[in-house]
């Protein structure tokens, strides 16, 4: 307990040096993940505090603030199926999230992380306060607060004052600089069948001028939900995950925005899915844009099925088409996705020529589960020169597929359905 004490201590004062020195901290470790409830078991904290990051960030769902409901497909209140008539989630009040983000904030691994590391994040749905919300959320100034008061955030902090918890951190003497630029893709966006905006007029101005603003050598961009894969292209009508693909005319700007602003070494990192996987899209910019998905740190999408069937799962990650996956040599499984908990690692070797960077998504046990070496050459402005689709590979978006391709799954799980009708009509 007196460890833990001093850790909470440590981590204060760390917090404070770090944030006075950002424009010399040489950053080489960078940690990052998604999606941990709070109530759940977190041993994954070990395996982060061994790969011993400089900065550690957050990326939403950091906590499960809001209420799930159970499954109910018949009744007066149905919670799922075509006859819905009931939301599956529900706010909790201001003091049950504030009880929630106190535990996930003295779990021991984080303790000790928080010690050592500075802290840094944003927000999905569920520490916003309710599953798939957007603008319309009432609550939301209210758990802004909360947020940045869990991640530490300066009384006199401008988080504090605006709409929305968007910000921007730079590390490193000049020519070596990181910046990483965190989104906020709750507090503004519109319906998700709107393909209105993900980050409101204000955020959009000011994200232009981060772009556009002092040259760093990398740029972090930390979006909650993916920016690159849009598996719901693929996997609808069966289902529908949040990500930029659903708010098409939203990522064309995003995209134009950091072609327009020519600026060197920008990748993405998100989270949201409950699993992890790398993308990337070569024709938006030019150079690749990459996207390390993390998720979740406890929240896994292998966990809805005892471990006897997981494999159920990861063929069917396999089967569903992905046109922007990374798949290579450093994936553990074949589809490139890994559905069991995981972190996010970035490491830069600033000593090697041209500067190199190692991303992968690690297991519970620090190992990796997919990985690219990218080195900071392929990241440059001067490779706009090269034309869109010229010896790039990750060009098709997935709703431009075949639709005998992009609709597979759904035909898949169509037909099996139909035959297991079809076999019960028979024996009956």
């Amino acid at each position: 307990m007196e460890r833990l004490v001093a850790a909470v201590l440590a981590a204060g004062v760390l917090q404070v040096l770090v944030a006075t020195a950002d424009d010399h901290y040489l950053l080489s470790r960078i940690a990052f993940g998604s999606c941990a409830n709070q109530s759940a078991p977190q041993p994954i904290w070990d395996a982060i505090n061994k790969f011993d990051p400089q900065v550690f960030i957050w990326l939403g769902d950091n906590i499960y603030g809001d209420i799930r409901r159970p499954f109910i497909f018949l009744g007066k209140e149905r919670t799922i199926g075509p006859w819905q008539n009931a939301p599956r989630f529900i706010p909790s009040s201001s003091s049950k999230m504030l009880s929630r983000y106190n535990s996930a904030k003295n779990v021991p691994g984080y303790l000790r992380l928080r010690a050592k590391a500075k802290v840094v994040g944003t927000w999905d749905d569920h520490d916003y306060g309710l599953n798939d919300a957007g603008k319309e959320f009432s609550a939301k100034s209210t758990n802004q607060r909360l947020l940045l008061d869990f991640l530490d955030e300066p009384q006199d902090s401008p988080r504090r004052k605006q709409a929305g918890v968007y910000t921007s951190y730079t590390f490193g003497p000049p020519g070596k600089q990181v910046k990483i630029i965190l989104l906020d893709t709750r507090y503004h966006r519109d319906p998700l069948s709107s393909d209105g905006s993900v980050l409101g007029d204000s955020q959009w101005s000011w994200l232009g001028k981060e772009l556009r603003g002092t040259p760093s050598a990398i740029t972090i961009i930390g979006s909650s939900i993916q920016v690159i894969s849009n598996l719901s292209g693929t996997t609808g009508p069966l289902f529908y995950m949040e990500s930029w693909g659903r708010f098409p005319k939203e990522r064309d700007r995003l995209f134009k925005l950091i072609n327009d602003s020519k600026r060197d070494g920008v990748f993405f990192i998100s989270g949201d899915v409950h699993f992890g996987e790398i993308t990337r899209y070569d024709c938006a910019a030019g150079y690749p844009l990459y996207d390390i998905t993390s998720s979740g740190l406890t929240q896994a999408v292998e966990k809805v099925l005892p471990s006897p069937l997981r494999f159920i799962v990861r063929f069917l990650a396999w089967f569903t088409p992905s046109t922007m996956r990374v798949k290579n040599q450093n994936c553990r499984y074949r589809s490139c996705t890994y559905g069991e908990p995981n972190f996010g690692a970035i490491q830069i070797d600033w000593d090697a020529s041209p500067v190199n960077l190692k991303i992968q998504v690690r297991d519970i046990n620090g190992l990796p589960v997919t990985g690219v070496d990218i080195s900071l050459s392929e990241l440059q402005a001067w490779n706009r020169t090269i034309k869109a689709g010229q010896d790039q590979r990750h060009c098709t978006l997935e709703v431009k597929l075949p639709w005998i391709v992009r609709y597979r799954l759904a035909i898949l799980v169509y037909s099996v359905l139909a035959c297991k009708q079809f076999l019960m009509l028979l024996v009956s």
